[in-house]
């Protein structure tokens, strides 16, 4: 597999799936709710279209867990590499009129991502990410190189807009120490921290791997860490392509996160994304 060739094919398709959306934009769309509450709209099934056709092309045979696909029952047989895909990631903040929601691709490889896209619509921002050979940004002049930063004295940190709770804020209070926090919805905070903007960001609850994969996949390329809640590296293949917790960094070991979760048995509907 060419992934040099590969990483501009997923950002080209991110792009036409992201026109998808603001032409659902432009036109108006009502907001629906899934078995599991969460809500949905024309634009993510648009966009996952887009995508789940781009990718056939560019990887024809390379299965695709896709998040409308899989909340249909639609789940391919796959081994340890496949695409998780994400066609509109912070719904939530998309259906209250705002800019940070987000098109996610990544590609797994033996259950860590290799590469992986995220871009931003509203803002025509797109973040990429290979791997071994770094992450960029581009704001429609092109691509600049973006890399993590040295962790300072003061620590910056950014956390979810929609999905906070006190565990996070504990966490940060208990065993960071004091820091500047941010808010934000959807991966962009995976790539405000590639883009050396932040320190760490912190979740405390569950979010499914397809919210995670394509930022993680722009964080490790830019020289970032993320562990799940034990410490080690977040790994993906998990049953029910859950994530129980991560934190993510610039690259610098963060405190575990185990003492600071609830015991969590993984049944039930729990609310998900980034």
């Amino acid at each position: 597999m060419d992934h040099g060739r590969l990483v501009d094919q997923l950002a080209e398709a991110a792009r036409e799936a992201g026109e998808a959306i603001l032409t659902v934009v432009r036109r108006g769309f009502e907001v629906e709710s899934k078995h599991d509450t969460s809500p949905v709209t024309e634009a993510d099934r648009a966009a996952e279209l887009v995508i789940l056709a781009a990718l056939a092309r560019a990887a024809p045979g390379v299965p695709i867990i896709a998040e409308e696909e899989v909340a249909a029952g639609r789940i391919p047989a796959h081994d340890d590499t496949y695409f998780l895909v994400d066609p509109l990631d912070g719904t939530k903040e998309f259906i209250r009129g705002g800019d940070d929601y987000t098109v996610n691709i990544g590609l797994i490889e033996k259950g860590i991502p290799k590469l992986g896209v995220v871009y931003a619509p509203a803002n025509d921002r797109l973040h990429g990410g290979l791997v071994g050979q770094g992450a960029w940004l581009d704001e429609g002049a092109g691509r600049v190189q973006i890399c993590t930063r040295e962790r300072g004295a003061q620590i910056a940190a950014v956390a979810s807009k929609s999905h906070l709770n006190q565990a996070t804020v504990d966490y940060l209070e208990a065993a960071v120490g004091a820091c500047e926090r941010v808010s934000i919805g959807s991966s962009l905070k995976f790539c405000i921290v590639a883009e050396g903007r932040a320190d760490i960001y912190p979740r405390l609850s569950p979010t499914s791997e397809w919210d995670t994969a394509a930022g993680h996949a722009v964080l490790l390329a830019a020289g970032g860490i993320v562990d799940g809640p034990d410490g080690s590296p977040l790994k993906y293949g998990k049953r029910a392509f859950l994530n129980r917790a991560f934190v993510a960094t610039a690259g610098w070991k963060a405190p575990e996160l185990s003492p600071f979760l609830e015991p969590f048995s993984g049944g039930g509907e729990i609310p998900l994304g980034v």
